[in-house]
């Protein structure tokens, strides 16, 4: 049986090279093919998102907590919501999820700003070491709810890096340039599980927090972030795609933890 390090490292490192190269391989699909895919990526994400906070990751803090400290766990949901509010409003973070991102395509920009795709890696970088830490802080409490974070922050990672992907494409990357610094950012994640693995092992009293934390990351993304976006869509044989992609990704959340 794999160690807990072990498993972080692996699940960092796969998640990393994975979407990156996932979110390469998509943009060699047909433009028409893409736009008609990306939402049910989109719609899974937001179920496995919203699956592993509600049913995996909060009622865990709450357990490990105690009743006593559940206050404490809302505290940290609340602040954690806060606090990714802000990075995003400082363009720390960005979760583009389509090609044409109003917060950063560069259509909206002078050229001077298109050589903005340096902000753009900088805050993927940081949003893949928050994701590390995401993952080893459950996998420091069981591998089941390692597993089943490491699938939520994966879902939503291919769509955002397939945005990330074109916007450095537009901004006059090669595509082989802009895979590889797109695969490095990824690997931060890795960064991020070691950070964790170190400070949180040596606190274990911290581990609910950092695990209400998480959830609350994952839900501002589903929340702020992709159902918006699903409401773009109103047309019923659409709406009705969306709901059960939500289903799939919450049910593939629940299928982790049978054990």
């Amino acid at each position: 049986m794999p160690s807990t390090l072990t498993w972080i490292l692996l699940a960092t490192a796969a998640g990393g090279i994975l979407s990156a190269t996932l979110a390469g391989l998509f943009l060699l699909v047909p433009a028409q093919k893409r736009a008609s895919a990306l939402p049910h990526l989109i719609s899974f994400a937001t179920g496995a998102l919203l699956g592993a906070a509600l049913l995996e990751l909060l009622p865990t803090a709450v357990r490990s907590a105690g009743l006593a400290h559940t206050h404490l766990v809302g505290m940290a949901v609340v602040g954690g919501i806060v606090a990714f509010f802000v990075l995003e409003k400082f363009v720390l973070w960005r979760h583009c999820h389509v090609e044409d991102c109003d917060s950063h395509s560069p259509q909206q920009h002078d050229p001077r700003e298109r050589a903005s795709g340096v902000l753009i890696l900088v805050g993927d970088a940081i949003h893949n070491v928050l994701d590390g830490v995401l993952i080893a802080a459950a996998f420091l409490h069981s591998v089941p709810l390692g597993i089943a974070t490491s699938i939520a922050v994966f879902a939503h990672e291919i769509p955002q890096e397939v945005g990330d992907f074109a916007i450095l494409l537009h901004s006059g990357m090669s595509r082989g340039r802009a895979f590889a610094l797109n695969l490095l950012t990824g690997l931060a994640s890795v960064a991020g599980g070691l950070i964790a693995w170190f400070a949180l092992a040596q606190a274990a009293d911290l581990l609910p927090y950092a695990l209400a934390v998480a959830a609350a990351c994952f839900l501002y993304v589903a929340v702020a972030d992709l159902i918006p976006g699903l409401h773009r869509r109103v047309e019923p044989l659409a709406s009705v795609q969306q709901v059960a992609l939500i289903a799939v990704g919450i049910l593939v959340i629940v299928l982790t933890d049978l054990h």
